[in-house]
């Protein structure tokens, strides 16, 4: 069974041009091709990523933190209630306001003191600032040194500048040393990114970014086991071009130093709409989507490899609305640069304290303000 599909999975007609298949890429005369089984490799380097980042994280991220000033926000314990915590833990985090008298009626607790429970239990479960900075970190640090890698192993070759010259001779072409451990490094740290989901930063962009990493897993993948790795190595290397500079506005916007934040920040939308909406999909696609059809016709792998572009491109278009969002509101109103997809701490609950004990002092409060008894006897 297993084998009967390996065979149907690995079939020419489906990964290659009429004409051609895996015997063209078989190694001969000193000329080393890509192989499917090479990808075996990217799984011990994305467990090496998985180590080497709690090491960069407490021994390089940690101190830069405390370098930079970021200043955790002291944040205040829910109490322990159980009837709270197990509405909090299995029904909702938000509740409703039926479901705040219910809670009422159980604990024998106020609804504001109930809402700020919920309140202060949900800022406990959200990451602190420092976990964000080094994570941030993290990221900056491998895609700078991974668009200057790419940059560097891409600088001398031809379909660098003009983009029709990753067909040339295609699928008989040679893998180089420099895009071998290019491939295989990136896969290693999208693999180290989808192992290490569960236990980052979550954002409400959070099913659009696996979406992201499973898709590029799958492209990096693919586009090795049939020998696009020119076409592959462009589009590591677009993304990698903006990416550094968004992690570096978070640090900065961490550490609270607002103008280096902001100014980082319009540079990113700039360079992510010109390498995303402009080069990704008016150079790299077309040159994998039209100019290929003029040499070979069309097959299941050519429709594959450029659905996953497609996918890619779509992820592109959602965050650039949210980019350029935020980019026009600095612009217009100088307002601070904030990443949207994050949650942020919720109001301090010192002001409702404070409003209580001014209920205590002087009366019920209602809306916010005092109310008053205008309804006085009076007296001869």
């Amino acid at each position: 069974m297993l084998s009967e599909l390996s065979e149907w999975f690995w079939q020419e007609r489906l990964w290659f041009p009429k004409g051609l298949g895996w015997a063209d890429l078989e190694d001969r005369d000193g000329r080393v091709y890509a192989k499917a089984r090479d990808l075996w490799v990217a799984l011990p380097i994305a467990l090496s990523f998985l180590i080497i980042r709690q090491l960069f994280e407490r021994c390089v991220a940690t101190p830069l933190a405390s370098v930079l000033g970021v200043k955790e926000t002291a944040r205040l314990r829910a109490p322990h209630i159980p009837a709270l915590e197990a509405h909090y833990c299995k029904v909702n985090k938000s509740p409703s306001q039926a479901s705040i008298e219910s809670l009422c009626k159980q604990t024998g607790h106020s609804e504001r003191q109930v809402q700020r429970w919920f309140r202060r239990r949900r800022n406990q479960d959200r990451p602190s600032l420092l976990k964000k900075f080094r994570e941030a970190s993290w990221r900056f640090t491998f895609y700078l040194l991974a668009f200057i890698a790419g940059l560097a192993a891409l600088i001398d070759k031809p379909w660098l500048y003009d983009l029709k010259e990753m067909w040339a001779g295609f699928p008989v072409l040679t893998i180089l040393p420099s895009q071998y451990w290019y491939y295989m490094i990136e896969l290693g740290f999208y693999g180290s990114l989808l192992f290490s989901v569960a236990s980052d930063v979550k954002r409400k962009d959070f099913k659009e970014q696996i979406v992201h990493h499973v898709a590029t897993i799958l492209l990096i993948s693919f586009s090795w086991c049939v020998n696009y790795i020119r076409a592959g190595t462009l589009i590591m290397l677009v993304h990698d071009s903006s990416d550094y500079l968004l992690e570096s506005a978070k640090m900065f916007n961490y550490a609270g130093w607002r103008n280096a934040c902001n100014y980082i920040f319009i540079g990113f939308a700039a360079v992510f709409i010109v390498t995303r909406l402009v080069i990704f999909p008016f150079r790299i696609i077309y040159c994998t989507w039209v100019y290929p059809v003029t040499i070979y016709e069309p097959f299941f792998g050519y429709y594959f490899f450029n659905g996953l572009l497609m996918v890619l491109q779509c992820l592109h278009i959602f965050w650039a609305v949210l980019i350029i969002r935020i980019a026009v509101r600095f612009l217009t109103s100088n307002e601070k640069v904030d990443d949207e997809r994050s949650d942020k701490d919720e109001t301090d609950e010192s002001e409702d304290e404070e409003e209580d004990n001014r209920a205590k002092k002087n009366g019920p409060v209602q809306n916010g303000h005092l109310v008053y008894n205008n309804n006085h006897s009076k007296t001869e």
